[in-house]
């Protein structure tokens, strides 16, 4: 099973921008049983950048559109920004919504 993650930094150029990301990140928890591997991108073409362990809670700082992953959640073309580079497929992060969670990821 495949929860790969897409890759992008972040820059608006606003100084009050990680401040606001800060107050809108919230923690959601991968599902168990699965080693979610997190890519550099929005798609399983992406390099695997890191691997969180089952049941792991990660911070979702933006979301982003990207290639349709099917998982223990659903199926969905939204992937997480965990960190600068680093992203999962939603389809392994237990929301509680089909929709985005998180503002859209800035290029």
């Amino acid at each position: 099973m495949d929860g790969s993650v897409a890759g992008e930094a972040e820059g608006t150029g606003d100084a009050a921008a990680p401040a606001v990301m800060a107050a809108t990140r919230r923690s959601f928890q991968i599902a168990s049983g699965q080693q979610l591997k997190v890519r550099g991108g929005p798609s399983t073409t992406y390099p695997v950048v890191g691997k969180l362990a089952p049941g792991s809670w990660i911070e979702i700082r933006c979301q982003r559109r990207g290639q349709r992953i099917t998982g223990p959640y659903g199926t969905t073309d939204i992937w997480d920004s965990i960190g600068p580079g680093e992203f999962v497929s939603d389809a392994y992060v237990r929301t509680g919504s089909d929709g985005p969670v998180a503002p859209s990821c800035t290029s």
